[in-house]
């Protein structure tokens, strides 16, 4: 196996309402809602909107759909400058999604913040000075 994430679907509860948020920060997308699930590019990888109701059927689990908060997972957007991360997170909250935590220096040197995006999910906007970006504007780890 190949050691890749292709596509993050996120579960969302109006799906026209998300993709207009995700479109307005600037995702390029690939489809429409009317579809029934809506592709954004991003560097490296693929994010998915599909109604959460219809994934949690697709998945067949049993599993309750819940909005207790804190799911335990965080989705991040790096920057190259430490002006992007308060850029992106202004953009963020015109665009309708709610800031949890401003932007500020952080223990590990760098500048990160939180958002929420419509349904809650989080969101990490950060830099860090070492941190080098290759030609796709994916994160270089090396």
């Amino acid at each position: 196996m190949e050691a890749r994430i292709s596509i993050i679907t996120l579960g969302v509860a109006d799906l026209s309402r998300s993709y207009e948020f995700y479109r307005q920060l600037g995702f390029p997308t690939h489809n429409h809602p009317e579809e029934g699930i809506v592709f954004f590019s991003t560097a490296g990888t693929r994010l998915a909107l599909y109604a959460i109701d219809a994934l949690a059927d697709d998945i067949k689990s049993g599993m309750p759909v819940s909005d207790a908060g804190f799911s335990g997972i965080t989705l991040a957007h790096n920057t190259r400058s430490k002006e992007e991360v308060d850029e992106v997170l202004a953009l963020a909250k015109e665009c309708g999604g709610r800031i949890v935590k401003p932007a500020q220096d952080v223990f590990w040197g760098g500048y990160s913040g939180y958002f929420a995006d419509p349904d809650n999910y989080l969101w990490e906007v950060a830099y860090g000075e070492a941190w080098q970006f290759d030609d796709n504007g994916s994160l270089v780890l090396d």
